[in-house]
């Protein structure tokens, strides 16, 4: 019997499409592993797990993973949110909350 995988539920979500968008549009100045360093991951491998997008992206680590990707942080915020709680709730929640604004929608 051959082995069988999962399919990853976030492969295709926004958040990770951006994700590995920005870390291929990096990789001519920084490898994964530093890019994980300045985004305060424990290390290298960790990152790569969220960047093969076997995870949702901690909503704590996104201001620290804008810096490292050169992103701005409202924008990955509402990718993120999406990914972490879905389409449907994360609308509720901007609703409730109001949206991040990026820092060209505040300038």
């Amino acid at each position: 019997m051959g082995e069988t995988t999962m399919p990853n539920p976030f492969e295709t979500t926004l958040a990770a499409v951006f994700l590995r968008r920005q870390t291929e549009l990096l990789a001519h100045k920084e490898s994964l592993k530093q890019i994980a360093h300045k985004a305060v991951f424990v290390n290298g491998s960790m990152f790569s797990m969220f960047n093969m997008v076997a995870s949702k992206i901690p909503l704590d680590r996104v201001p620290a993973l804008a810096r490292a990707l050169e992103t701005d942080p409202g924008f990955l915020m509402r990718l993120e949110l999406e990914q972490a709680v879905g389409k449907t709730a994360s609308v509720a929640v901007l609703e409730v909350f109001g949206t991040p604004t990026t820092i060209n929608e505040r300038a």
